[in-house]
């Protein structure tokens, strides 16, 4: 079993920043591409930004320039720096993580809970 366990979530006024965590756990060997996702009210989730495990990012159009995103893979660990917030961030914030749990299984792919974040303007 994997959990993924989302934290930072939270309101904050248009212009603000929250640093959004995700800590994976379990039974896990390595973990490939960790990431984020949203979904907003009455729209489909989105990809917000990934990063592999050598580091390298990848970023939805819509929050380049404004969010980071960052990793831990001694603590297994997702971060999503989020500056320069809009109303339009507004949605569920959902970590997403490939691991494998053995040396010879292939990935597969866990979700947190979510956390909101809500921008007012």
């Amino acid at each position: 079993q994997v959990q993924l366990v989302e934290s930072g979530g939270g309101l904050v006024q248009a212009g603000g920043s929250l640093r959004l965590s995700c800590a994976a756990s379990g039974s896990i060997f390595s973990i490939n591409v960790m990431g984020w996702y949203r979904q907003a009210p009455g729209k489909q989730r989105e990809l917000v930004a990934l990063i592999t495990s050598g580091g390298t990012p990848n970023y939805a159009d819509s929050v380049k320039g404004r969010f980071t995103i960052a990793r831990d893979n001694v603590k297994n660990t997702v971060y999503l720096q989020t500056n320069s917030l809009k109303p339009e961030d507004t949605a569920v914030y959902y970590c997403v993580a490939w691991v494998v749990v053995t040396a010879t299984s292939t990935a597969a792919r866990y979700w947190g809970q979510g956390t909101q974040v809500t921008v007012s303007s």
